[in-house]
């Protein structure tokens, strides 16, 4: 029988839900841990195990943050918990029945509560050739470095704002890449509306230490870091071969490989398809899945944990992710209200000290307004190849926002069922109906999250629910 049955599934292995894992099931949860990759980590500390074991030296490369990561995988490996390594979660229903696959054939898991810690995703970068063979978000180059220690051939641009951007590119420099330039979109304005922000981050000092120390790295060894407050456009026609940036003032870069950071945004497709309660986060324009301090959601037997409710980073994460096991414990029975609060203290303190800092990176590194409504021509959907031209003339032609679009164009209908496109399509819909994007509202999410094959589906066992 493919189903199975625990008190709480948590879905995804990165900081926040290896933690939320570790405490329910010290608290004398079972529970289950499902994750699409096939080593604990998440993105943040993706394959850290494997790393420290088998190329030490590059733990040094990738920083003592990313080393930090083995700490909490040794948890998870130590703690009674059912680890499902390379399920893709497919469905997520409101009484707590996950399906997920393994890639050959899909099952249902029953549980009491799902905490779902899902994290984030890097924010699309719509601009002309983006679409172009040889661009990538930052964040995937980061990835290849830690997974397989891959480093890009030829000359690399990169080109945004935030600290992933300085990070990446500090990254690949030290790891042998041609850095040719690191284009920021960050403005004077930008860091007049973060001044007032300063003081409450000083109790996260070592992230601005280390933001300064990247800059300087960078600097002396020759990386030029230029403001591009118009935007840039990717030349090439096949593939990607330079980045152009835009102004009076313009210059182009040599570039085979072009890496994109605009910041990351919480990854609300399964929040959205339990139709949660859900706000809108004006400074840096994304959507968040409303929750309590113990994670707890508009859906009692709901909770999410990291990244995925709002970004606060790595260590904010690791200390939600405690917060939503403990309120699952409390939720479930285990512990008592008071017992709760008590072991909450900690989490809560780690958590607010790593989080002073957002008010200050939020007001520092806003998406700027050609990234939220880029021009006509550039591509927004890129599964149904849809312009940001083809999506103002929809709205003028009656569509009041991204679901009644779809009757207009397919942009939201591929495979990422709106994430690439979804954040742009509110904001454009906003700017050309006169209207904020929280009045413009969201895609409905629609299962299966991820594409699923009818083979997955047909191996499934014949006693097993069906969605």
């Amino acid at each position: 029988m493919s189903e199975q049955a625990c008190d709480v599934v948590v879905i995804g292995a990165g900081p926040a839900g290896m933690r939320a894992a570790v405490t329910a099931a010290n608290e004398g949860l079972s529970v289950t841990l499902i994750d699409e990759q096939t080593e604990a980590g998440g993105q943040i500390y993706r394959a850290v195990a494997r790393v420290a074991r088998t190329r030490p030296a590059d733990l040094t490369l990738l920083g003592p943050e990313y080393a930090a990561g083995g700490d909490i995988v040794l948890e998870l490996d130590a703690a009674d918990i059912t680890v499902l390594h390379g399920h893709t979660v497919w469905q997520i229903s409101q009484d707590g029945t996950v399906w997920c696959s393994d890639g050959t054939k899909a099952k249902s898991i029953t549980a009491r509560f799902v905490i779902m810690a899902s994290g984030a995703q890097e924010r699309p970068v719509p601009v002309p050739g983006w679409t172009l063979p040889g661009v990538m978000t930052a964040g995937a180059a980061q990835i290849l470095l830690k997974s397989a220690a891959m480093v890009p051939d030829g000359p690399v641009a990169l080109y945004g704002s935030g600290p992933l951007l300085l990070l990446v590119a500090d990254q690949l420099l030290s790891a042998g890449a041609d850095i040719r330039v690191v284009a920021e979109t960050t403005t004077f304005k930008d860091y007049l509306n973060a001044a007032p922000h300063l003081l409450g981050a000083l109790p996260a000092s070592k992230y601005l230490k280390k933001g300064i120390a990247l800059r300087r790295h960078l600097k002396a060894a020759g990386v030029p870091i230029i403001k591009a407050p118009n935007g840039v456009s990717i030349e090439g026609t096949e593939r990607a071969t330079g980045l152009r940036i835009i102004g009076k003032h313009g210059q182009t870069f040599e570039a085979e490989t072009i890496l994109l950071q605009q910041g990351v945004v919480p990854n609300t497709q399964a929040s959205w398809q339990l139709r949660l309660d859900h706000a809108w986060h004006a400074a840096q324009h994304y959507w968040y899945p409303t929750t309590d301090r113990f994670g707890a959601t508009s859906l009692a037997n709901v909770f999410i944990a990291g990244d995925g409710a709002g970004i606060f980073g790595a260590e904010a994460a690791a200390a939600a992710g405690a917060l939503a096991g403990l309120g699952v414990a409390h939720a479930a029975g285990n512990i008592s209200a008071a017992a709760r609060d008590q072991k909450a203290l900690p989490f809560i303190a780690l958590h607010k000290k790593a989080a002073a800092i957002r008010p200050l990176l939020d007001h520092l590194f806003p998406p700027p307004a050609h990234i939220l409504v880029p021009d006509d021509a550039t591509i927004i959907c890129r599964c149904e190849e849809i312009t940001a031209g083809q999506v103002r003339d929809a709205a003028k032609l009656g569509a009041p926002g991204p679901n009644q679009l779809k009757a207009f164009l397919r942009a939201g209908m591929g495979p990422c069922q709106g994430r690439m496109c979804g954040l742009s399509v509110v904001e454009i819909m906003a700017r050309a109906h006169g209207k904020s994007p929280a009045e413009i509202g969201a895609y409905r999410i629609r299962p299966p999250l991820k594409p699923l094959s009818l083979a997955e589906l047909a191996a499934m066992d014949d006693d097993t629910p069906t969605p």
